[in-house]
């Protein structure tokens, strides 16, 4: 099945695509094929040589049906689980509108408006090196549980 098929026929997939989804979902469980990778590594630019593994950025090219069963979840999750429960105010990844651009600008309209008012500034920035690939998938199912996720979506 190709991406260009579905757009021609949505509506006669759309109802079989949904089966499926949900046949993926409710025993945990997502297709071999769906699983095959092809990865390809292409050149970071500006660099003097391309002689270490750091030198090329990894594309990993799956399936478009998995990709499409991830953002229905990711979707889920934004519409309804986080909606309930929302992030942190002060969490800017995994929000529409917030990014580091917006920290950054509260950031120094907050440092601002301290020093107009003649007020000592005191800062820390902690930058954790690759947090997300270092947290713990035990927590982050805990996080997803706190936040109501339902049990197909946290396994």
């Amino acid at each position: 099945m190709f991406p260009a098929l579905l757009r021609k026929a949505l509506e006669v997939f759309i109802p079989h695509l949904v089966k499926i989804f949900r046949a993926c979902l409710a025993p945990n469980y997502v297709p071999a094929i769906w699983r095959q990778v092809n990865v390809v590594f292409i050149p970071k630019p500006g660099r003097n040589s391309y002689s270490g593994p750091r030198d090329y950025r990894p594309i990993s090219l799956t399936s478009f049906l998995l990709k499409t069963l991830e953002r229905l979840v990711v979707r889920y999750l934004r519409d309804e689980t986080l909606a309930l429960v929302p992030l942190q105010s002060n969490q800017y990844a995994y929000q529409s509108g917030k990014s580091v651009q917006t920290a950054l600008h509260q950031l120094a309209v907050r440092v601002e408006k301290a020093l107009d008012q003649l007020e000592a500034v005191l800062w820390i920035f902690l930058d954790i090196e690759r947090a997300f690939n270092n947290t713990c998938y035990d927590t982050m199912c805990d996080a997803l549980i706190k936040h109501g996720s339902e049990h197909t979506i946290v396994r």
